[in-house]
């Protein structure tokens, strides 16, 4: 009895390890595809990481001087970027209004004082916190998924750490099944 039972957990303990031995292949593979995903796109924006004398607030040049003059490749460049770089200058161009605040001023100056310069300036500070606004989202998506891929990559490890773990006690409980007496089992 002792050993069918040894030989019946071991290979339940064969059959976990395949499973995680294929889920950490498709989490590998999970994780290479979005890192190349991001990486590819990023490339493509041709973004160049700005440069140290560019970097106006001790912020900025903490987050950003280790990739200064770098080409854009990487969550961690675009979401450095976006939150110390663009946030940066929007916050600075619209006194730290935000997109909303700013076209809703707007919105009541086109009805008050339509041809007002103050009106056209409003109007083109709105159309500068839409397009950093919109930067800033695609970025920050590009590294929540290169999150998502360095994520992918330690499921994948542990995954496959779980495949060898279960695997050598199969091998453990059958070559256990192997030495237990069938006499004194019974």
């Amino acid at each position: 009895m002792r050993s069918a039972l040894d030989r019946l957990v071991s290979w339940f303990g064969f059959a976990l390890a395949a499973v995680l031995l294929v889920a950490a292949g498709l989490l590998a593979y999970g994780s290479s595809f979005i890192h190349s995903n991001v990486e590819e796109q990023l490339s493509q924006q041709n973004i160049t990481m700005p440069a140290v004398d560019r970097l106006e607030t001790p912020a900025q040049k903490e987050a950003l001087s280790k990739y200064a003059g770098q080409k854009m490749t990487t969550g961690a460049h675009a979401k450095a970027f976006a939150d110390q770089y663009i946030l940066v200058h929007m916050n600075t161009s619209s006194n730290n209004k935000t997109y909303e605040e700013v076209s809703g001023e707007y919105m009541k100056a086109v009805k008050t004082a339509p041809d007002a310069k103050e009106t056209k300036d409003l109007g083109d500070l709105r159309q500068s916190l839409f397009m950093g606004n919109t930067l800033r989202g695609m970025l920050l998506n590009a590294y929540a998924f290169g999150t998502m891929a360095t994520v992918a990559m330690w499921a994948a490890i542990g995954a496959l750490l779980g495949a060898i773990v279960f695997f050598v006690l199969g091998l453990l409980g059958l070559r256990h099944a192997k030495r237990v007496d069938p006499a004194a089992s019974a």
